[in-house]
């Protein structure tokens, strides 16, 4: 959303893909096909503010990603590692 090809398109563009998605690319319609849909124009102000975000405003935004269940497995596994647990010894054990 923050690639220059995203930014260039005009506030009606963002809003109508938005709200109509985008056919055979998996992004779903989101819009709620009211006269007044205020949470979709939200959706394009936002997406013209990413360029003006800091590193740090990015970071913290990342962290809040929901992670995906082999995401959430590795992390265990390098907890595990960091506490001195060996997933090899448990498994012989």
């Amino acid at each position: 959303m923050r690639l220059a090809a995203t930014q260039q398109l005009t506030d009606g563009e963002l809003y109508w893909i938005i709200a109509n998605g985008v056919r055979l690319t998996g992004m779903p319609a989101f819009g709620s096909g009211a006269a007044n849909d205020q949470d979709t124009w939200k959706l394009v102000h936002f997406i013209r503010r990413l360029n003006q975000l800091s590193a740090e405003q990015v970071s913290e935004m990342e962290a809040l990603n929901p992670r995906s269940p082999a995401e959430m497995e590795q992390e265990r596994a390098d907890q595990d590692f960091l506490a001195g647990q060996d997933d090899q010894q448990e498994k012989t054990q």
